[in-house]
This record gives structure tokens, C-alpha cells and sequence, in this order.
């Protein structure tokens, strides 16, 4: 159940070392609350193993995972990940926050900063079943059907940066 949050206390910035452990544990429970009944038990595993993965970490912290978050205070209220500069890894807001923009504010976010520092024109993401309308509304446009790879269950996506 979301509930009206005042957006102009939460800020999104780059993910400090500290915030991961948070970050990882938000997208494990939004994904186990909004995502798992999609998937098998193979991808619900892989999942799993992935927002746990000491390697992926490792990536973070020497800087070739780029993590960013949504802090409302000290509590981590969403998180967004890239990979290959501007391919969208995970994204998940807290589910007390749904509906109240942030996850729009962590995607606008990125773009720029996919745009700006990265120098990269376009953003993709492999959409969950879940999230697909979610990205439609903020201008993804489908580069192919539903596929799944290893249990996970995506719809493969891009946006074009203005």
C-alpha cells in the first residue's frame, strides 16, 4: 500500500559504498513482493544469487557497476543500476513509495547521466512482466517480444535520449 510522500525531501544521487547492502535488499523484497509470482523457481534462484553476487559488488565498488538510489532520509526508497553504461540492471522503488514518482525521478536520473557522462544517445532495459507498462509510460519502446533466459522472464526495451 503506497502512501502520499513528500517528493521534495527525497533526493537521488550516486550510490556511496555504504549504501549497496540497502539497495540490494530493497530490490530482493520489492522483487520477491511484485515480481516473483511472475517467474519459475529457476529465475526467482538466479535472482537471488545475482543481487547477492560478492562479484557484482566487487564491480560496484571498483566502479564498473554504476548504482544510484533514492533516499528519503537515511532509508533507501529506490535504486537503480546500470551496466554497459546505459543498460538499466535492476530498478526497484519500496513499495510504501510506489506511485509517488520516484521511480520516474531515478530513471530521469540516469538518462541524464547515461547522456552527459556517458555519452551514450539511448537507455534499454530487459523489462520484468511487472514493470513493462511502467516503462511504456516514460517513452520505452519494445525491441522484441517477452524472452526468457535462465527462469527470468523480460521484455527487452530501449529510450531514445533526447
Amino acid at each position: 500500500m503506497s502512501i502520499k510522500v513528500d517528493t521534495s525531501k527525497i533526493m537521488v544521487r550516486s550510490a556511496y559504498h555504504s549504501d549497496w547492502d540497502g539497495a540490494m535488499k530493497l530490490a530482493w523484497e520489492t522483487f520477491t513482493r511484485f515480481d516473483a509470482p511472475d517467474y519459475s523457481q529457476e529465475g526467482i534462484v538466479n535472482f537471488h544469487k545475482f543481487v547477492n553476487d560478492d562479484m557484482l559488488r566487487k564491480m560496484f565498488v571498483a566502479g564498473h557497476y554504476q548504482l544510484f538510489v533514492a533516499k528519503d532520509g537515511d532509508r533507501c526508497v529506490g535504486m537503480i543500476s546500470l551496466r554497459e553504461k546505459s543498460h538499466i540492471s535492476l530498478l526497484f522503488v519500496d513499495s510504501d513509495y510506489h506511485g509517488n514518482g520516484v521511480g520516474s525521478a531515478l530513471i530521469k536520473y540516469v538518462s541524464r547521466y547515461v547522456k552527459d557522462e556517458e555519452g551514450m544517445e539511448r537507455l534499454t532495459v530487459n523489462s520484468s512482466p511487472y514493470a513493462v507498462g511502467f516503462y511504456h509510460k516514460r517513452g520505452f519502446k519494445d525491441l522484441g517480444p517477452e524472452t526468457v533466459a535462465d527462469g527470468i522472464r523480460f521484455t527487452p526495451m530501449e529510450l531514445w535520449l533526447r
